[in-house]
């Protein structure tokens, strides 16, 4: 058996022989862009402390990723389908890999954005090519346990990602967890070449190039824009981004409706199967991503837990998507793809809800439901909605396709972390003022106003100070825990309404049943003529397979991207519960 897997999928006449071996490596390269975001909870207090970042050094440290990873997943999918599927795998994660390199040794913060930068550029190519490789490689009738094991990772991911960088801090500098991604990166390259084979699509015209332009403007404007803006004021940066991203939004949408080979048929969103899974998959991961955001600030902030601790208490998480992901393989089939995916957004809704509850008196275990109902949630109904994505395009279109899903989470989240992260700070600093009022010096009130953990500092300093004294800085201590805790479950409220208008429009747009295959998106390929080519290793036309994958998307377990959930702020001291 030789070394590297050189038949392409396309010349295949049976099933792949190593396809399982080649999901693990999809697993594997999925793994470590999850966890570049979710080992960064809990590095985040010491890379503050050593580089002295201020809030937003330390939010562009963390969206220094999301911006181009949102940004070019579209784009970077056509290509990938364009000339090599594996090709793309593979540089992606060397680009990734070299960005966690640099991110380990560098000691300035804006090289360390940079890092971050360049490993969201990675990211952006990896995340499109790991599913459209999976849906190339496994036939129908298994690529439902595939995606489930795809599914499952993400949930791994949210938890092995601050467990494993948690353990590195105890002996390590922040740096450490950098580098966490480069073994599991490199062993995922030579997994891909030998376990993964070539595919590319068949018969694919030009790259729409000036459409993947406007994407890449009008995506990443708006990620700026929903960034800077709640977080730092709508200034003119803020402003300009969002018209910027408005008018690319448009001009993006007029091009490619007169485009002959569009790089994003505009025109699928008028198909109600997939314009309902893009708005479940924004909807949920607002809601989602925001809520894991600020519940492990108050894990590492309030009830004082070390990164380690935080890893440890995130295991829940990631079991519930777990066991989510298989649930909705036995159930979809029997319930349909428009029941599981609005009742998981409603479970992730009432798991947002109930973190209204949160108050000073709050422990891990009022945590602890809510958690168990976001990871159920999410493995039971992401996966059916983005099965729905990806039968919605053609075999020639699978990377894009994987793109406009990624996307979507991708933007999903950062809308939920900037949005809900500025409404926790604003009803956080309005509380703090109206508990401490003018018995802090103006200078120092600012910095408890900051951020919970800059409050936590405050309290430090005025405990050493003789001026002041261990009965005033407690007496800060307790009033930033409860104005962090009011400003918690006031968050909550309004992301628990968010998330159940979501559910409401997404019940009314996904059709049932039979509305799915009446609608089925994918017929797109058989207008398409001469695109389609034969199901890798099943004998069948692709556009047949489309057809048939179609009136099966229920069957699907299909994912999460989970996680790229970050998170940070200013450590200071706090006492454990």
């Amino acid at each position: 058996m030789p070394f590297l897997a050189t038949t392409p999928v396309e010349k295949m006449t049976g099933p792949y022989s190593r396809r399982w071996w080649a999901l693990l490596v999809l697993c594997l390269s999925l793994l470590i862009v999850v966890m570049a975001n979710t080992s960064l909870i809990v590095a985040a207090p010491d890379m503050t402390t050593d580089l002295g970042l201020s809030s937003s050094d330390l939010q562009w440290v963390i969206d220094g990723y999301t911006v181009p990873y949102a940004a070019l997943m579209l784009v970077l999918g056509s290509i990938g389908d364009k000339y090599s599927r594996r090709g793309a795998l593979v540089t992606g994660l060397v680009v990734f890999a070299g960005g966690s390199v640099m991110g380990s040794l560098v000691d300035r913060t804006e090289l360390v954005i940079a890092a971050r930068a360049i490993m969201g550029v990675g990211a952006a190519v990896v995340m499109p090519a790991t599913l459209s490789l999976l849906v190339a490689i496994f036939p129908r009738g298994e690529r439902a346990k595939a995606i489930t094991a795809w599914t499952a990772t993400s949930g791994l991911a949210i938890a092995v990602g601050p467990l494993v960088a948690g353990r590195l801090l105890v002996d390590h500098a922040w740096g450490s967890t950098f580098l966490i991604n480069v073994p599991i990166a490199v062993v995922a390259v030579f997994g891909a070449l030998a376990l993964v084979p070539p595919s590319k699509a068949a018969g694919m015209g030009r790259i729409d190039y000036v459409g993947g332009l406007l994407s890449i403007v009008s995506v990443g404007s708006l990620v700026y824009a929903t960034i800077e803006g709640p977080h730092f004021g709508w200034g003119v940066g803020p402003v300009t981004a969002a018209v910027v991203a408005g008018v690319g939004l448009a001009a993006f949408v007029a091009w490619e409706l007169r485009h002959p080979h569009p790089m994003l048929d505009v025109r699928r969103f008028a198909q109600r199967p997939f314009s309902g899974s893009m708005l479940a998959v924004l909807f949920f991961f607002f809601g989602t991503f925001g809520a894991i955001y600020y519940s492990t600030q108050f894990l590492q902030f309030v009830l004082g837990y070390d990164a380690l601790e935080t890893g440890v208490r995130l295991l829940p998480l990631a079991g519930a998507v777990f066991a989510g992901a298989a649930a909705t393989g036995r159930l979809t089939p029997k319930l349909g793809m428009k029941a599981m995916v609005v009742s998981g957004m409603v479970l992730g809704t009432v798991g947002v809800l109930l973190l209204t509850r949160i108050d000073t008196g709050s422990t891990y275990a009022d945590f602890l439901a809510p958690m168990l109902l976001l990871g159920f949630a999410i493995g039971l109904s992401v996966s059916p909605a983005t099965d729905t994505i990806m039968g919605s395009f053609p075999e020639s279109e699978l990377g894009v396709g994987g793109g406009a899903n990624d996307t979507a989470l991708e933007l999903g989240g950062s809308l939920g972390i900037a949005v809900l992260g500025s409404l926790l700070g604003t009803a956080y600093r309005d509380e703090l003022t109206d508990l401490v009022g003018d018995r802090l010096p103006a200078a120092a009130m600012g910095a408890a106003e900051d951020s919970v953990g800059g409050g936590l500092a405050v309290a430090q300093r005025i405990a050493q100070d003789p001026a002041g004294g261990p009965q005033q800085a407690q007496a800060l201590l307790d009033a930033v825990h409860q104005a962090f805790a009011h400003g918690v479950a006031q968050t909550s409220l309004i992301g628990g309404l968010i998330m159940a208008a979501g559910t409401m429009i997404v019940l009314a747009v996904l059709p049932g049943r039979r509305g799915t295959a009446e609608h089925s998106p994918t017929q797109v390929a058989s207008e398409r003529a001469g695109e389609g080519t034969g199901e890798p290793g099943n004998g069948e036309s692709r556009d047949a397979e489309h057809a048939e994958h179609a009136e099966h998307a229920e069957h699907a377990a299909n994912t999460a991207n989970t996680a790229n959930t970050a998170e940070a702020a200013p450590a200071g001291s706090a006492h454990r519960r």
